[in-house]
């Protein structure tokens, strides 16, 4: 069915639906100038019914734009060229209620609300000082005598040391491992005082 939607200069003026569909047949029939016929008739249907969804100008181009390409891919499943300004509508449609959903779901939260959700994680600032302070600290204790560095290794990673397997493991008496430890430590301040850290 022909439609018609007024007299221009004289001549009836072609609806964009029959525009359309000469537009595509062309097209179909290997004139390549016709699909920018098909394009400058349809764009302005497929933003406004992209933009009666409440789009912003931003996402409504996008979401045309993405019409033409699936329109490119997808061109030779219209077995109807009568059909194409349907498909178009349709296709627009659907993408302008997607982004719609999308939008809904993926409202932007605030800072304050998000930081109770992450871990609690030191700045790359803290993490490079440790890391310096550790190297330091490593350092100095490598520069203790063999019994002091065995003993502070120890004592760094065991919050109650086994007194009696460390006397064992070092040949100390039991006894004599806390006043060891508390030389072998003032010698360690000693040396980090040296390199500057108190």
């Amino acid at each position: 069915m022909t439609e018609h939607r007024g007299v221009a200069g004289g001549r009836l003026e072609e609806s964009p639906w029959d525009a359309a569909k000469g537009a595509f047949s062309a097209w179909r029939q290997g004139d390549a100038a016709a699909v920018d016929e098909l394009v400058r008739v349809m764009t302005p249907v497929l933003w406004h019914v992209v933009r009666s969804y409440g789009h912003d100008r931003q996402t409504s181009e996008d979401i045309v734009q993405t019409t033409w390409l699936g329109f490119v891919r997808s061109h030779q499943t219209i077995v109807e060229p009568g059909a194409v300004a349907a498909w178009l509508i349709t296709s627009a449609r659907r993408d302008a209620a997607r982004h719609l959903g999308h939008a809904r779901r993926s409202q932007p939260v605030e800072g304050e609300a998000l930081a109770t959700w992450l871990p609690d994680v030191d700045s790359a600032e803290a993490l490079a000082v440790l890391d310096d302070e550790g190297s330091r600290l490593w350092k100095a204790v490598s520069g203790l005598d063999e019994r002091c560095r065995r003993l502070v290794s120890v004592i760094a990673f065991l919050d109650r040391p086994d007194y009696a397997s460390l006397g064992r493991e070092l040949d100390m008496p039991v006894g004599s491992i806390g006043p060891t430890r508390a030389r072998c430590l003032d010698k360690l301040r000693a040396a980090l005082a040296k390199e500057g850290r108190p």
